[in-house]
């Protein structure tokens, strides 16, 4: 397995991240060599700029955290964090959409937003397992493999659960060895982490991303 700190992506994801939260979680990335760093759009080209020269990719969120934005507002949000030098993008599908079974609509969402970074950004589709039943959140995976999203992800850590061994293994056996799976909220130490690895997924969304690489647990307000 390669190194733990190449699963993480390391996250800022609150609202009231001040530029000094930001500054922290680069340079503990630069250090530990993190796969991303995960910011609200605001601070995509910040991070552009303070990264400039490392290997983290700068990752960003579209439609967060309800996923509940006119389509067309989510492509051009994707769009724009592109061209201010996101490299992956973590959207949130439309829920409501999913749940009362417009699966068409939930398809043209999510094209529109990869679609609009045209190749030039992975995109994760969040999926909000805390909110789905069983067949939702197999039929979110396979709308978002057919909409052409490179990754699913379990949950935005703001609707009051997070990633679970259970869901990511339904998440891996529903999209297959192509797609990458994302377990994010939640995952709060080492073992936490290698549980969701062992499961299928690829990549870790964790904002404890040191205390996970160094051993140690975080408490329950980090996600």
């Amino acid at each position: 397995m390669k190194n733990l700190a190449q699963y993480i992506d390391h996250t800022a994801l609150k609202p009231d991240a001040t530029e000094l939260d930001i500054q922290k979680i680069c340079l503990e990335a630069k250090e530990h060599h993190f796969k991303s760093v995960c910011v609200n759009p605001t601070w995509v080209e910040y991070c552009r700029d303070f990264l400039h020269g490392s290997d983290v990719e700068i990752c960003t969120v579209i439609g967060f955290p309800l996923g509940a934005n006119a389509m067309e507002a989510k492509a051009q949000e994707a769009k724009l964090a592109v061209e201010q030098g996101a490299t992956e993008v973590d959207m949130v599908i439309n829920i409501g959409r999913l749940k009362s079974e417009d699966y068409r609509t939930v398809a043209r969402d999510i094209k529109g937003v990869v679609q609009a970074v045209q190749g030039k950004a992975i995109v994760k589709v969040i999926i909000e397992t805390s909110l789905l039943t069983k067949y939702e959140k197999i039929r979110a995976c396979e709308i978002a493999k057919q909409a052409g999203a490179d990754f699913v992800k379990t949950s935005t850590g703001f609707s009051g659960g997070g990633a679970t061994v259970e869901d990511v293994k339904l998440m891996r056996s529903t999209v297959g060895p192509e797609m990458g799976v994302k377990a994010s909220g939640g995952v709060r130490s080492a073992e936490d982490a290698q549980a969701m690895i062992e499961a299928g997924a690829t990549r870790i969304g964790a904002s404890s991303g040191v205390k996970i690489v160094s051993g140690q647990t975080a408490d329950s307000g980090e996600y």
